[in-house]
């Protein structure tokens, strides 16, 4: 499906009832990561998947900023009538997770941010000079908007009051350092360590995060 926000096309599926879960994926992805887990969820919850501008079905912009994405995940929830989603993001999708709560919590019931970095130094010295040198040999601006966002302040985080699922991997890229301040900061927050599991390894084409989502959501009586 197709809708057309803030001057953007962007590109989304839904499938299953209940109460609604937004999945948001990690740069240069789609919807599509989220196979198994839209599978798995849609079983008891409406799971809206969106592709981020630029990426998989949506339109590409002019220039890429996470905070326009955040802006397009707000302008979706109001412009459907998404009531109170939990918003589930991977990576880019969780920094996008993150700045939406920031703006208007006031629209989500939780969100859980996989993977998730304050800003490029929040991630390991190797996954920078990677992603330098992926940006050297394509110039791709979605590649460069890693190397200098995002920019979030960890006490900003204090103002998000709705409960959190913090989540990464033990052989993460984001530093263990930076998903533990993110935690701390969160106003109302649980940590989840994926043992043995890389940045993407426990989201992409997997239902890994099923069992920790259900025990979270269950938590929170969003079950």
């Amino acid at each position: 499906m197709y809708i057309q926000l803030n001057g953007q096309v962007l590109s989304y599926e839904k499938e299953g009832e209940g109460r609604p879960l937004i999945f948001l994926h990690g740069n240069g992805e789609s919807h599509e990561i989220w196979d198994r887990m839209i599978a798995e969820m849609a079983m008891d919850y409406t799971v809206y998947a969106i592709d981020s501008r630029g990426q998989g079905g949506s339109a590409t912009p002019k220039e890429y900023h996470y905070k326009d994405m955040a802006a397009d995940v707000i302008a979706l929830i109001e412009s459907l009538h998404i009531n109170k989603p939990v918003l589930c993001g991977f990576s880019d999708g969780a920094i996008i997770s993150l700045l939406v709560a920031l703006e208007r919590q006031d629209l989500l019931s939780a969100i859980v941010v996989c993977g998730a970095n304050l800003n490029p130094k929040g991630l390991t010295g190797s996954a920078r000079r990677e992603i330098k040198a992926l940006y050297k040999k394509t110039s791709h601006p979605l590649v460069g908007m890693m190397l200098v966002e995002p920019d979030i302040s960890p006490d900003a985080l204090t103002s998000i009051t709705i409960p959190s699922l913090v989540c990464a991997g033990s052989n993460d890229m984001v530093k263990p350092k930076e998903t533990k301040a993110i935690t701390e900061h969160l106003g109302n927050a649980r940590l989840h360590i994926f043992e043995g599991e890389t940045h993407g390894s426990y989201i992409e084409h997997t239902d890994k995060l099923a069992p920790v989502l259900h025990k979270f959501l269950n938590e929170i009586g969003l079950s």
